[in-house]
């Protein structure tokens, strides 16, 4: 399937994330990455769950160190990370660099000081989209769409 996400992520205290390029200091909260997988939604969200992988990514040295909670899995035929980003950044405040290689955005990752899901499900209701949240790679493999 492919697809969007959300994953909400809980950082407990303030945390240098060292990547291999970059360091980017983050202050606790909750914090909202956007991302997409047009091959294998199911799968890149299940290896966001796993605890041994190797770094690849921006978010992959960021849940290293904090909780991931819940993912929000977004099917699509077209690539909505983007338009989802900049709808999270009209409430949650931007962490510059982060994850947005491959989009025009400035960030893929937003932090909240309160839970951000009823933010998020607003965003989806109001685009129209259909979406499942799950709290663990094994809830992935019983998605039924």
């Amino acid at each position: 399937m492919k697809g969007s996400y959300f994953l909400i992520i809980r950082l407990d205290r303030e945390k240098v994330i060292r990547t291999k390029g970059r360091a980017f200091e983050l202050r606790p909260g909750y914090y909202v990455y956007v991302g997409s997988a047009m091959n294998s939604l199911e799968k890149r969200v299940a290896r966001h769950f796993r605890k041994e992988k190797k770094l690849h990514w921006h978010i992959d040295y960021l849940l290293k160190e904090a909780g991931l909670l819940r993912a929000y899995l977004i099917p699509s035929e077209v690539k909505l990370e983007e338009k989802l980003s900049l709808e999270v950044s009209r409430f949650g405040e931007p962490v510059p660099g982060f994850g947005a290689g491959d989009v025009k955005v400035g960030t893929n990752l937003y932090r909240f000081d309160d839970e951000p899901d009823g933010t998020l499900e607003g965003i989806l209701k109001g685009m129209g989209l259909d979406w499942k949240t799950v709290k663990s790679d094994e809830e992935i493999t019983e998605i039924r769409w």
